[in-house]
Parts: C-alpha cells; structure tokens; sequence
C-alpha cells in the first residue's frame, strides 16, 4: 500500500476514488467482498444504483484490490464512452472502444481488424500454481454509455453485445461486470442471459447507512497528522440526514434520513478538511460546528457544479439555477419530478439536463418508457432553493437583452425581483428597465411605457436622478419610434432635468429634435458633447443606415 502525505487532503471530493486509494477508502468493505465474490463466479455481474452512489469508487478502490492477481487475470475497467467515436477503417465503434480501454497502446485502426473473441484468443493465457487456467475478469464502468449513444448506431450497438455475448461463450473463464445507473437497468435485461450464458446476477448498490458513513468519516484521517473525535462525526452526519423542507408560505417540516450520499459526504468533508485552520491536529465537535458548514458547502457545490454547465453550453447559470428552483422544488418545498420531452425538459435543452444528472445534481428514472428526473437527494433541496442574489440576475438579464433573448432577459430579471428584500425597490425600478426593454423589442409600446413610468417613479423616490433619466430617455424614444418627435422631445428634456450631463439623454434629444424638423438645434446639443462622440453621433444621426 503506497504512502500518502499526512497532510494530503483523505477526501476526495466529487470525482472517484482510484485504485491507488483504496487505502482511504472506508465504510463499503462488506459491498466490495460480495460484487468481487460474484464477479468471479458468475458470467454477468450488474453493478448498479444512484448517480453519485459511488459505483465507480467502489470497483476502484473496493473490488479491484480485494482480486488476486495470481489467481485472476484482470482486464483494465472499460470505459465505452471514453474511446467511442468512428472508425476510419470501417470497425464497430463499440468493439473499438472496449478494445482500446484493455489495450490503450494499440491504435484503433489495428483493433478494428478484431472482435473481442478474437483479441482474447490472441492473449497469452494465465494459470494458476497448478497450471490451470485462472479467470479473466472484465469490468465496463458507466456502461449505460453503451445503450444512449446515438440513434444511428443502433446496429453497431447490437452487434457489440452479441460479440460480448458470444466471447463468453467461446471463452467460459470470460466474466463480465457492468457498472451502470440505475435507470438503465431495464436496458440491459434483454441480454443479460446471453451475455451471462446462464450465470447471471445483480447488486444494487445503495447510499451508506448511518455507521458505514461515521466510518467514511473517521478512518480515511488514520493516514493524515489529523484525527476526529466521535462527537464531531456524530455531527457532520446529523447534518448530512437532516432536511428541511420550506414551503412556499414560510411552513418548515424537518425529517432525519437513515442513510447519507457518498457524494455529498466527499463534498461536506472534503471542504471541512480545506477550511480548517493549519495547527489544528483533533477535529472536534467545536471545530465541526465552526467550520463544518454544510448547508454553504453543498451551496457552493451546487453553485461550482451549475457554473460549470453553464460554460460548456453556453448559458447563463442564473437561468439554470432559476429552472432548478421553479422545476424541481414543489410549492410544499419538497422534491418535484419531470419527465424528459423530446427536445427539452420543462424549456432547458435535453443535453443541459443530462449533463446536469451526470454531475450528481439530477437523478432520472424509468417510468413506462419515459424518463422523469427528480434532484439527486432532499438535502439538495435547500441549496436549489436559494435564490440568486438580485444583482447577478440583473447582470445576466441585461446580458440577455445584449443577445435579443426577450425571454430570458424576462425570466431573469423576474428571478432579481423574487430574490430581492422586501426595501430593495430599487431591483424592481432596475427589474422594469428591462421589462420596457422587452415589451418594446415585441412591440408591445404601450406595455413598455407603463414600465418606463414605474422605474422613474421609483428611481425618484430613492433620488436616484440617473435612473430617472434613463426611464424617461427610454420613454422619449419611444414616442420617437411612434412617430412623436415633440412628446420625445418633452420626455428627454424632463431626462435632463433630472440629469444634465446625462450623455445619452443628450443623444437621444439630438435625434429628437433633428427629426422634428430643428437641425440646428440638435447641432447645439451635439456641438456640447466630447469631439468623439459628437463625430460619431453626427455620423449616426446624418447616415442612420
């Protein structure tokens, strides 16, 4: 067992344990003795359970190491989606894959040439002491990659399972394990029996009870400079079963689980160990209580898991979290499930949602052929709950009008309003800014004055002389877009007694007078502005197109 640094952090947040790190990895001893019994004694064993359960940790650090190695002959864990992509030399995609993940050296153009009876055949056989053969051990980790993969390889995908299939058959020291969530299930039922040649078994795999977790806890520390006393684990576990569910009229109803997420474990833990101070060697239940503050670390969990699909697709995070929040949490502050449409679910994209599942956040299920998803566990209700802070959703909703998404500049800036204090009427005034924006953009004018009259009402009140001239600025030239440059005119002049040297108040009056027929007069207010910016609203104004 290699050594660790003491001060290494022992958990390991989201990503999975490896094999290396079996030595940190507690609280599944039971779980890893029995798959790897029956791994070797069955043709097809099926891992299976929750997304975030631990599946791939438990193969990694639990089972591989438990295998003897001069009494099995163990293949490199598969990974389909990792290596699938199109063969050049005319393969199947899916062999390729499986291939390249126990032959990585080899380069697929070869690997296409073989089926996986073939490459098994060619392998230097393994005996034990007394000369006979040992078995071959084969593990394909997340394998629900192999049944939603894309449509137009529905062939190739049949073809994959009968080569599994038969290579079992032609190879009886052959087992297979498959590792999948456990919404995929149902898909591999229909070949369980070929594929397991009449040996065949299932493990569900479930969250950790009360003691495994305490141990998740307590042990991984024996290989750091740190301990943890009992009263301090007791705690962050109390923690971790407790929910609170809000509902939507103030109501709070708490239950106590019998069971913790391993992945929410590694997160909270993980995070402790990071926020405690460098001289502290015994972590007690005042540090637990100081430090340990679980409800913020699943909230920036989920906050870090929500920004990082928002960058790969390219959409606001705020959004996201705003469709989380209105999804997924019912009026009774508790967990409300979906089923998956065509495209999208309940208006975000299918490919956002599902990316939001294999990050722990969502879980799905089979129901009659439809998928429903529903949040990963109740302890996430809380942290979905909370509202964005009014000014990130006014940030992103003026990022929406800047890319022409009135609905998104809508959806965003009602979130602002929801999320404000009941005294910050400024979020409503800067909230109907953008509202008149949309209304005007769908040509809803009326709809759009009304909202320019509440945002310089309220700007007003809180002497906010910009944002009064901003309304009334927005109002003008909507009177002008109406084909009333003397209502404009009277509009943006009010602007500018609110706010003289407001630059695009003054702006918006030149055009304004230069349509109502006083050319001059709109030479005199641009001739007041910075030389550039006159040189470049003359230009604007002179050759609109």
């Amino acid at each position: 067992m290699p050594d660790t640094d003491p001060r290494v952090n022992p958990y390991v947040g989201l990503r999975p344990y490896r094999r290396e790190e079996s030595m940190l990895f507690y609280g599944r001893e039971r779980e890893a003795q029995e798959v790897a019994t029956l791994w070797q004694a069955t043709g097809l064993t099926v891992l299976y359970g929750a997304s975030g359960v631990g599946k791939t940790s438990l193969l990694n650090a639990g089972i591989l190491p438990l295998l003897d190695p001069e009494r099995t002959d163990v293949l490199p864990v598969a990974r389909i989606g990792a290596h699938l992509a199109p063969s050049e030399s005319g393969g199947n995609p899916y062999v390729v894959a499986l291939l390249s993940s126990w032959s990585p050296e080899l380069s697929p153009e070869r690997l296409a040439a073989s089926t996986i009876s073939e490459y098994l055949a060619d392998r230097p056989e393994r005996t034990d002491l007394y000369g006979d053969p040992v078995p071959i051990l084969a593990a394909i980790d997340q394998a629900e990659e192999i049944f939603h993969g894309s449509p137009f390889l529905e062939k190739e995908r049949k073809a994959f399972l009968e080569q599994l299939a038969t290579a079992v058959r032609k190879h009886p020291g052959l087992h297979v394990l498959l590792s999948l969530r456990e919404e995929y299930l149902f898909l591999v039922l229909p070949y369980e029996r070929p594929i397991g040649q009449g040996s065949r078994t299932r493990f569900h795999l479930h969250p950790l009870s009360l003691a495994k977790a305490k141990e998740a806890v307590r042990k991984p520390l024996v290989h750091t400079h740190r301990t943890i006393t009992r009263a301090a684990a007791d705690l962050l576990i109390d923690e971790l079963r407790t929910v609170d569910f809000v509902n939507e009229i103030g109501e709070t109803s708490t239950i106590q689980l019998d069971t913790v997420e391993p992945i929410q474990l590694q997160v909270v833990c993980s995070a402790l160990w990071a926020s405690l101070p460098a001289e502290v060697t015994e972590i007690t239940e005042d540090h637990a209580r100081l430090y340990a503050q679980v409800e913020e670390f699943l909230f920036e969990f989920y906050k870090r898991t929500i920004a990082e699909v928002a960058s790969e697709y390219n959409v606001p995070a705020t959004e996201i979290r705003y469709w989380m929040r209105n999804v997924f949490i019912t009026e009774h502050g508790t967990r409300n499930a979906v089923y998956e449409g065509l495209r999208a679910t309940q208006g975000m994209p299918n490919e956002i949602v599902r990316a939001l599942e294999d990050r722990h956040l969502l879980r799905a299920e089979q129901r009659l052929g439809i998928r429903w998803y529903e949040l990963t566990h109740d302890r996430l209700i809380a942290p979905v709950s909370r509202s964005d802070s009014p000014e990130s959703s006014l940030r992103e909703a003026r990022l929406a009008l800047q890319e022409r998404d009135w609905e998104g500049a809508s959806r965003l800036a009602d979130a602002a309003v929801r999320a404000a204090d009941a005294g910050a009427s400024w979020v409503r005034a800067e909230a109907a800014e953008i509202f008149a924006s949309v209304a005007a953009a769908r040509g809803e004018i009326h709809i759009a004055r009304k909202y320019c009259e509440e945002a310089a009402g309220i700007f007003a009140e809180r002497q906010r002389f910009d944002g009064v001239a901003r309304a009334l600025t927005t109002d003008g030239l909507l009177w002008l877009a109406q084909g009333d440059p003397m209502r404009a005119i009277e509009r943006i002049s009010a602007a500018l007694n609110w706010a003289p040297n407001d630059v695009a108040a003054r702006v918006a009056l030149a055009e304004a007078l230069l349509k109502s027929g006083t050319p001059k007069a709109a030479d005199a207010i641009i001739s007041g502005l910075p030389s550039d910016l006159a040189q470049q609203t003359l230009k604007k104004l002179r050759d609109p197109s």
